[in-house]
């Protein structure tokens, strides 16, 4: 138990610098890698609480390529970081106090628990040999979360749809194709047949 908690209480430390130096670097390179940092810890805690499933899926999908996109488009991006920084000791008091409330609260919370007499470190039960940790989740999500898990997917939808339709406007002075057209597209409209006569070589 002692070797638990300070397993969870190290990653928990990590995390929390790795997501504090996300917003305070300079270089958006490395915000890009503290965030990396920040999801392995996170990966590192489900694991404690032995949801592998996710802890896996958090490093293949985000770390292994949601993040590896972000520090491609940062790296190709010339990002000019002056206007980036512009007005944040303005908004420094209102971020002050809402990290002082959430603290409070998570406190709060903590306090709580310990008081009821509930375990705040429950260790889950040890499992058979053959869980299936995977089988498990899918189970509840198909089958008591099935119509949040559906409307989430059909948001998801609406989401890609918008953004496809924001970033496929007409903009002035630019070429765009226009698919109809493109499949309407007879041969003699695109190909020229040229009849030239053959060249002899010179000093022939």
């Amino acid at each position: 138990m002692i070797v638990q908690e300070l397993i969870f209480y190290a990653f928990s430390l990590v995390m929390v610098f790795a997501a504090v130096a996300v917003i305070t670097v300079r270089n958006p390179v490395y915000a890009v890698l503290f965030l990396v940092l920040a999801f392995f810890s996170a990966a590192a805690i489900w694991m404690l609480l032995e949801a592998e499933f996710l802890a896996i899926i958090l490093v293949v999908v985000y770390v292994g390529a949601v993040m590896v996109l972000f520090l491609f488009v940062v790296m190709m991006l010339d990002i000019n970081l002056v206007p980036l920084k512009e007005g944040f000791i303005r908004y420094l008091p209102v971020a002050a106090i809402v990290a002082v409330a959430m603290a409070i609260e998570l406190l709060m919370v903590l306090w709580s628990r310990g008081r009821f007499g509930v375990d705040m470190f429950p260790v889950p039960p040890p499992h058979s040999a053959d869980y299936s940790n995977t089988r498990e989740l899918g189970e509840l999500l198909y089958s008591n979360y099935l119509l949040p898990f559906e409307v989430a997917g059909v948001v998801l939808l609406v989401a890609i749809i918008a953004a496809v339709a924001l970033t496929l406007r007409t903009r002035p002075g630019i070429k765009v194709q226009n698919p109809s057209v493109q499949v309407r597209t007879r041969r003699d409209a695109s190909v020229r047949l040229v009849k030239m006569k053959s060249e002899k070589p010179r000093g022939a």
